[in-house]
């Protein structure tokens, strides 16, 4: 072998042909890369195996290839499709069902693959930091759910971590799902009977209103209930009922128009009728209305937008939510996980800073009548001595007179590598700009729970009202505030990687949020920017409200803060395009853009010349 030859080279040729024989598909592709593990059509992407090939990347590559591989062989796409619930939460319960019934099958046939899918789970336990959740709010269910059915079908003891995010759920899924599961063994090797199984699960778990309408349904007995009901109407069943319903309606249409003849009596008082009038709406000073006036409204862009509960939402600093150890142990971890990014990110940051401090140092007004001589103007006036002197002056900048605020969606859909680019361009920036002395502050916004919370098990107990409004237990996250030193609040960000805290997004919320939190600082310009991937999603709110309930009110609050133009808007959509909310947005298709899409952004904005801020208007055109 020359030393140019990688060693791993063999190893993965290796690997890719027992993947291809496993999967029994001789034309599926396999590469190797540093992006998320998964299937996109015939191609297998795993994660990268370096020279070294150490034991942890070796095992993982072969765990996640013998998981992907017995997917492909064992999954059929058309059936899982025709069970597939609708609601967010059904639907992950589903899929981690239906990977555990995948690896267990195969293991059945191939155990070799065992002990592999083992090691990924553990690699996987621990990279989420499992064996540290102590609440089981934080522990995802749907994961529980998997490790359950794989546990069940091989009788295989689970890793470290993940066994104890099991044990954290046991109790509630057996009590709730035990007699269900005893059906297991029948229906794991028929994909159709096992999504059945799937579905009654997760009715029994409590999120059967996420489930949809059942695919094996005909139909024919909702017809035949509908005749019936048709009939009724004919034929009732109690005709002096009826009768003395009709007499009871005919009283009250006397009593409204005796009403209403009163009103049209009382159209035109007199006089003194109107002084009393006047007098009785006049209360003596000190006494309170006679009724108590209306609670203001949850949305100052939006009356009509509705909160079911605001009682058990949290607005609090990342330090509430982990142990200093904790903090530190998650924020070296964020490093490591991130270190390839760095020299690519701090070039970036070093290129904003020069940028931002020449604007700093100097800002000149040329071609005036008094100040500086301009002498780079005097070649014109060698060379015609008719040409008046052109002055210059230079002007103080409202540059350090600043505040930027980075609102950062901490929904489950940013889970793995786009949240930790968020997280890292964050801390890039904050160092930044603080050199340059703008303030930064760091928010992130997500729910405290899956599924509603305690919001919805009270309006569950308080008899289901229709339309309730926003029906879930917000947690607003204050990383850094504007005035805190950056090397005291440097661990926080290290929260976005602790397993559990990455839920539900309601982005109008956060956003009004934020926007109230600029409002009260003393700086004069105001930077606000949004980093998500995608429109405001809580299965709980949009299973009992409009389809549109989140996706308008986040319209309503864009629509107010640029109509105000107290603060400046943009947004950065990571995967999804969010210029159809944001006037001025970019959206990035791959996660490693960011940092230089965050940095452009706020270089155009902080640029004196219009031409410049003209071309960061037409970012989302050109990105």
């Amino acid at each position: 072998m020359s030393r140019n030859d990688n060693p791993a080279d063999p190893f993965k040729k290796a690997l890719s042909e027992a993947s291809r024989s496993m999967a029994d598909a001789r034309d599926l592709t396999v590469t190797y890369s540093v992006d998320p593990p998964g299937m996109s059509g015939d191609t297998m992407r795993l994660p990268q195996v370096t020279r070294r090939m150490t034991r942890d990347e070796v095992m993982l590559a072969r765990g996640t290839a013998d998981a992907l591989a017995l997917r492909h062989r064992f999954h059929d796409a058309p059936t899982h499709a025709r069970y597939m619930p609708q609601g967010q939460m059904a639907r992950d319960l589903y899929q981690a069902m239906e990977d555990a019934r995948c690896e267990a099958v195969g293991a059945r046939h191939m155990p070799g693959t065992s002990t592999n899918i083992d090691a990924r789970i553990a690699h996987e336990a621990t990279r989420k930091g499992y064996a540290q959740i102590r609440d089981r709010q934080d522990a995802p269910l749907p994961v529980a759910a998997g490790y359950m059915i794989r546990q069940l079908a091989t009788g295989r003891a689970l890793p470290e971590g993940a066994d104890h995010v099991l044990d954290l759920w046991r109790s509630f899924i057996e009590e709730r799902s035990g007699q269900t599961l005893e059906t297991l063994e029948d229906t794991l090797a028929d994909q159709a009977e096992f999504a059945k199984l799937a579905r009654q699960m997760i009715a029994d778990l409590g999120y059967g209103d996420q489930l949809g309408e059942d695919p094996d349904d005909t139909g024919e007995e909702d017809e035949g209930n509908d005749d019936s009901a048709e009939e009724e109407p004919d034929a009732p069943e109690n005709p002096d009922s009826a009768g003395e319903e009709e007499d009871t309606s005919d009283d009250d249409s006397a009593e409204d128009s005796a009403a209403s003849d009163s009103a049209q009596a009382d159209v035109a008082p007199d006089d003194s009728d109107e002084d009393e009038m006047a007098d009785a709406t006049e209360l003596p000073e000190g006494e309170a209305p006679l009724e108590p006036p209306p609670p203001p409204p949850h949305s100052e862009a939006s009356p009509d937008y509705k909160v079911f509960a605001t009682a058990f939402d949290e607005e609090l600093r990342a330090e509430d939510l982990a142990e200093p150890a904790e903090l530190e142990r998650l924020r070296a971890y964020l490093d490591q996980q991130l270190e390839p990014l760095k020299g690519a990110v701090s070039r970036l940051a070093n290129k904003l800073q020069r940028r931002l401090q020449a604007q700093q140092n100097r800002s000149w007004n040329f071609d005036l009548e008094e100040g500086i001589l301009d002498a780079g103007r005097l070649a014109r006036v060698v060379a015609n001595p008719t040409t008046p002197l052109s002055f210059k002056q230079e002007t103080d900048t409202e540059f350090r007179d600043t505040i930027v605020t980075l609102l950062l969606d901490n929904s489950g859909s940013m889970r793995g590598r786009p949240i930790s680019i968020a997280a890292i361009c964050a801390d890039v920036l904050a160092r930044t700009l603080e050199r340059c002395s703008v303030k930064v502050e760091i928010l992130g916004f997500t729910t405290r729970a899956w599924k509603g919370g305690q919001s919805r098990e009270r309006w569950l107990a308080e008899g289901r009202t229709p339309q309730p409004g926003r029906l879930n237990d917000l947690r607003h996250i204050i990383y850094k505030h504007a005035d805190a030193p950056w090397r005291r609040v440097r661990p926080n960000l290290g929260l976005m990687m602790k397993e559990g805290l990455l839920k539900e997004n309601i982005d109008g919320e956060a956003l009004e949020w934020a926007h109230r939190r600029m409002l009260a600082r003393p700086e004069a310009r105001r930077i606000l920017m949004v980093i998500s991937d995608g429109a405001p999603v809580d299965d709980s709110t949009l299973s009992v409200n409009p389809a549109n309930y989140l996706e308008k009110h986040l319209r309503d609050v864009i629509a107010m803060v640029e109509r105000r133009k107290q603060v400046e808007l943009l947004a950065i959509g990571i995967g999804h395009d969010v210029t159809r909310y944001y006037e001025r947005a970019v959206t990035i298709t791959d996660v490693e853009q960011l940092a230089g899409a965050m940095t452009e952004q706020l270089a155009a904005l902080f640029d004196k010349d219009p031409r410049a801020r003209a071309r960061f208007a037409g970012l989302r055109r050109a990105i």
